[in-house]
């Protein structure tokens, strides 16, 4: 069975910063795309930011660009995300999320199909 483990969520102050994680386990994706999403109450569900399958380019939104960072170690099947500056407007569940197919690029990470992963989600708060 395919899993997709967050951790790292919780309560920050306006201006500090999280590092999350997204461990798999069930299949390695080395060979795809991986990144986060978020979702806001009452709000869809958006993406955030995404690596390539080899690291080799990353691709952010906009609300998030210049002060998010993801990473990933594929040795160890993982993604991160570094958010620095954080604002109430960063309070979401964030969620982690894999391609299913392989060679992926960061920039396919916006469109998830049925054939991708999802994690079960981490809880941010940002508190002003």
């Amino acid at each position: 069975q395919v899993q997709l483990v967050e951790s790292g969520g919780g309560l920050v102050q306006a201006g500090g910063s999280l590092r999350l994680s997204c461990t798999a386990s069930g299949r390695t994706f080395n060979r795809n795309a991986m990144g986060w999403f978020r979702q806001a109450p009452g709000k869809e569900r958006e993406f955030v930011a995404a690596i390539a399958w080899n690291g080799g380019n990353t691709y952010y939104a906009d609300s998030v660009k210049g002060r998010a960072t993801v990473s990933r170690e594929r040795a160890k099947n993982a993604v991160y995300l570094q958010m620095n500056s954080l604002k109430p407007e960063d309070t979401a569940v964030y969620y982690c999320g894999a391609k299913g197919s392989v060679y992926s690029t960061a920039q396919a990470m916006t469109v998830m199909t049925p054939d991708d992963y999802w994690g079960q989600g981490t809880q941010v708060t940002v508190s002003s």
